[in-house]
């Protein structure tokens, strides 16, 4: 189990940060101290865990002993106790676990583009963004409207939202890929079945990190008014900022600060993220290489299909688990998509 966790790797870690902590210059960048701070005490928290967990067990198999060599009514009522707050115990830190990763305590950048289909698909990206406002209202989290692009009749062209909380992009960074809708179109006079497609990119929200440095001379920023009918969703005035990353052709937009100078900081930002994502992503896909999985299993292909007619059903293609309460999951119920991906990455 150590190992697997590869705890004396975090245990360094630990050891690297709390020399910088202890480092007289330690805060006089206070984005990056706190972000050392928080990673520190994940760490900590991570090997304390372990340490009780591995108790809890050493208890167990030493009452499962006494009840074998001497069997009693109450101890085997003490033990069946015992057994199931252990395993409540390890359910815990498998999560805790395997939401270790070196972002996944940042909060997350969601982006949603409806794919071809016109009104149909926008609205089915409009529905993808309440289901992840829902969830995140359920998590405790903050959403934070970055941008956004109504649709001429219904639904949306495209938007971007910051979910903040402890774990969001450890969280969310299941959700990333294609999500297909099945339903009977109400844009539709004939009642047809329709499919619709949508993508969901999930990027770390990156702030300070020595690892993204981006040269100014590699950037092409301008200025506009806010587009779209947006109504509530956007800010009217002359401060929206769009960036584009020459490199790498990433581009970025926000217009819903009032200030220019904060449309630009959260522009940056949302750039460190997608050059960020774009490490996760290569990889991801040395990984897969390595393994020898499909095409279909690469990033950005279609992870889920959500069925509101002839039947209804949600299903994960990545690991098959299903559920037939369809508004319950466009109620933000995503836990168990997300529990379900994660164990499928250590398998």
């Amino acid at each position: 189990m150590a190992n697997l966790f590869d705890l004396a790797h975090k245990q360094e870690q630990i050891q690297a940060n709390e020399e910088k902590m202890a480092q007289a210059d330690f805060w006089n960048e206070q984005k990056r101290a706190q972000a050392i701070i928080r990673e520190t005490n994940q760490l900590k928290s991570l090997l304390e865990n372990y340490e009780k967990l591995k108790h809890s067990l050493t208890d167990l198999l030493e009452s499962t002993n006494e009840l074998k060599d001497s069997f009693d009514a109450d101890l085997a009522n003490l033990v069946e106790e015992e057994y199931t707050e252990t395993m409540k115990q390890f359910e815990d830190y498998e999560i805790q676990v395997l939401l270790s990763g070196p972002y996944d305590q940042n909060n997350a950048i969601l982006e949603i583009h409806p794919g071809a289909g016109g009104t149909e698909a926008m609205d089915w990206a409009e529905m993808l963004y309440r289901m992840y406002g829902r969830y995140a209202e359920k998590k405790g989290y903050k959403v934070k409207l970055l941008d956004y692009l109504e649709g001429e009749e219904a639904g949306l062209k495209s938007c971007s939202i910051l979910i903040e909380g402890p774990m969001a992009y450890g969280y969310l960074k299941a959700e990333n890929g294609v999500h297909r809708l099945v339903r009977i179109s109400p844009f539709d006079s004939n009642a047809r079945r329709h499919t619709s497609f949508a993508s969901v990119e999930v990027m770390p929200e990156i702030e300070e990190n020595d690892e993204v440095i981006i040269d100014e001379n590699d950037l092409e920023i301008s200025t506009m008014r806010a587009s779209g009918a947006g109504g509530q969703h956007i800010n009217k005035t002359d401060s929206a900022v769009r960036m584009l990353h020459k490199p790498t052709g990433i581009v970025v937009t926000c217009q819903t600060e009032r200030s220019q100078i904060q449309n630009r900081e959260h522009c940056l930002n949302m750039l460190k993220s997608k050059l960020v994502q774009l490490k996760i992503q290569e990889n991801a896909k040395k990984m897969a290489d390595l393994k020898g999985e499909q095409k279909a299993n690469e990033w950005g292909s279609q992870i889920r299909s959500y069925v509101f007619c002839p039947y209804t059903m949600v299903k994960d293609l990545r690991t098959g688990y299903e559920v037939g309460n369809i508004q319950a999951v466009m109620d933000g119920d995503l836990d168990e998509f997300v529990y379900s991906y994660l164990r499928s990455l250590i398998v």
